[in-house]
C-alpha cells in the first residue's frame, strides 16, 4: 500500500523523549448516552482490551445507536490514538519537544492514518516498525458528563516484541546524538509486560529515565501483582496514576490518594496522583504538593486528560522546573484536551493552555513555529 517509515534522526535530530507504544493505535471516538453504554460488555468508565469480534460488536452497536437517533447528528471521529501517542503528540505540538515513538503499525488503512497524523507533528517515526497485519484500534465512548469508556482491540494487532528492541532504539542514529534521549514514556499493560520489562532494562543500561502510567483501574485490578513487581523492581523513575487506579493499586476502595501517593513515592523518584476536577497531588522525595485543576475548563471529553497532564509534567522536568511548576503545567495541558472530543488538542485549546500558563506565572513555550499553530 506504499506506506514507508524512514529514518528521521538526521533530519529532526534524536528525540529528547521517546514513547514506547508497542502497537500503533487508531481511536474511534463518539459521544453516546447511558442507554448505549449499558449494552457494551464490561464496566462503564474503564478501559479493558477486547478481541476483534467484540470490537466489531461495539462498533455495530454504536452505528445502530446513531441510526436510531439521527436527530442527534452523532458520528464516529477516527484519529491516531493511544495513551503514549497522546502524550508524545502533546509534547511535540504544544511544547515543541523533539519526540519519537517506538512501536509497530500494520500495513493497512489504520496504519497509514497513524503515520500520517504523527508525522504531521514532526514526531520521529524511525523506530516505528512496519509489519504485515492489522493496526490496533480502540473505541472511545464519551457520555454526557465527559467520562469515557474505552475498549481497545490489541490481541490481533501487530506489535513490537521484547526481542525486537535494541539499544539503538534508545540512541540517536548519529554518534554525536547518542546521549540525547532523556526519557522513555510507557503505559502499563499486561499484554505488553515482557516488552515493558525489556525496555526498562535497556533504558537503565543507557541512562534513560522511565515514566510509567498505570493505564486503567480495570487493568490494575485484574493484574495488580505483575504491576507491583514492576514498581518494586526500581526501574520506574516517574509514575502517574489517577485516583481510581490508585485505590486499586492498594486493593482498598477506601484507600485515599495520599496513601497511594506515599506508596508510589517509595518506588519512584517522582509520583503523581491526578484527581480530575480536584487537580493533583505529587511527591518527590520528602516534598509533597497539591495543585488545583486549571481554569474553568468544562469537560466535553475526558479522553487524554491524564495523557496530556503527563505531557506538561514531563515538559517541566525537562526544563528543570520545581515539582509545583511541573504540576501546574500538567494541570494546564490536561485541561486543554478535555475541552473538545478526542485526545488531539486543537490550536484554539493550545492557546487556552498558554493563557492559563501565563496566569499561573509559568514561562510559556516559544510556540510561534510549532505545528499546533498551523492554519
Amino acid at each position: 500500500m506504499g506506506l514507508e517509515i524512514q529514518s528521521e534522526d538526521a533530519i529532526h535530530g534524536a528525540p529528547l523523549i521517546l514513547g514506547l507504544q508497542p502497537s500503533a493505535l487508531v481511536d474511534h471516538v463518539a459521544t453516546v448516552d447511558s442507554s448505549l453504554l449499558s449494552r457494551i460488555p464490561g464496566e462503564a468508565g474503564g478501559s479493558f482490551p477486547v478481541v476483534a469480534e467484540e470490537l466489531k460488536f461495539v462498533l455495530s452497536e454504536v452505528n445502530s445507536h446513531f441510526d436510531a437517533f439521527p436527530e442527534k447528528g452523532a458520528s464516529l471521529k477516527t484519529i491516531a490514538g493511544g495513551s503514549v501517542a497522546n502524550t508524545i503528540r502533546g509534547l511535540a505540538a504544544g511544547f515543541g519537544i523533539t519526540c519519537g515513538i517506538i512501536g509497530a503499525c500494520g500495513d493497512d488503512e489504520e496504519g497509514s492514518l497513524f503515520v500520517e497524523n504523527m508525522s504531521s507533528y514532526n514526531i520521529n517515526l524511525s523506530r516505528l516498525r512496519l509489519k504485515t497485519g492489522p493496526t490496533a484500534q480502540c473505541v472511545c465512548l464519551v457520555d454526557e458528563f465527559g467520562n469515557r469508556t474505552m475498549r481497545p482491540c490489541l490481541s490481533s494487532a501487530v506489535k513490537v516484541q521484547a526481542d525486537d528492541l535494541t539499544t539503538s532504539d534508545l540512541r540517536g542514529s548519529r554518534p554525536e546524538l547518542v546521549s540525547m534521549v532523556q526519557w522513555l514514556v510507557m503505559r502499563y499493560g499486561i499484554f505488553n509486560i515482557e516488552v515493558i520489562q525489556e525496555a526498562i532494562r535497556i533504558a537503565k543500561q543507557e541512562g534513560v529515565l522511565v515514566s510509567l502510567d498505570l493505564a486503567s483501574f480495570e487493568m490494575v485490578r485484574k493484574f495488580r501483582l505483575p504491576l507491583l513487581q514492576l514498581l518494586e523492581s526500581g526501574g520506574v523513575d516517574l509514575c502517574f496514576a489517577n485516583e481510581d487506579e490508585a485505590a486499586e493499586l492498594l486493593s482498598d476502595e477506601k484507600a485515599d490518594p495520599e496513601s497511594a501517593l506515599e506508596f508510589l513515592g517509595k518506588h519512584s523518584r517522582w509520583a503523581v496522583v491526578t484527581l480530575g476536577a480536584k487537580g493533583c497531588i505529587a511527591k518527590q522525595g520528602n516534598e509533597v504538593v497539591r495543585i488545583p485543576a486549571s481554569g474553568e475548563s468544562k469537560a466535553v471529553d475526558a479522553t487524554g486528560a491524564g495523557d496530556l497532564f503527563a505531557s506538561g509534567f514531563l515538559y517541566g522536568l525537562v526544563k528543570g522546573w520545581t515539582l509545583e511548576e511541573c504540576c501546574k503545567t500538567g494541570a494546564c495541558s490536561g485541561g486543554s484536551v478535555i475541552r473538545s472530543l478526542g485526545g488531539e488538542v486543537s490550536r484554539e485549546n493550545w492557546q487556552w493552555m498558554y493563557k492559563q500558563m501565563r496566569i499561573k506565572g509559568l514561562p510559556v513555550p516559544d510556540h510561534n513555529n510549532f505545528v499546533c499553530d498551523k492554519s
